[in-house]
């Protein structure tokens, strides 16, 4: 696998959730691609090896990026959401996620 020992307990708590929106199903369609909300501090080999071993599959390439928070009002009080971390797994093909009920 990796060069360096990945600890198997990080990895299950590096993947959140699955992103499920209008634009992550498009983008799983056309570039078979599935998108992931991440722990901020995780990486890309962390985020590879803990997708292979939850979900039994190929990842070719992960890219992430960093939603910032939105500034949120609540009367005179400005405060802030947390910014929060976003990966694209690429699978190899023929591989595939389906996160569809029943399965």
């Amino acid at each position: 696998m990796n060069a360096p020992k990945l600890n198997q307990e990080r990895l299950l708590q590096v993947i959140l959730a699955p992103q499920i929106s209008e634009k992550s199903t498009m983008v799983a369609d056309k570039h078979e691609q599935v998108v992931f909300r991440v722990v901020i501090d995780a990486t890309k080999p962390e985020i590879k090896a803990a997708v292979e071993l939850l979900f039994k599959v190929e990842v070719d390439k992960v890219q992430v990026l960093t939603v910032k928070g939105k500034e949120k009002r609540f009367g005179k009080t400005i405060g802030r959401r947390k910014d929060w971390k976003k990966a694209y797994v690429a699978l190899k093909p023929g591989q595939e996620i389906s996160f569809a009920a029943g399965e």
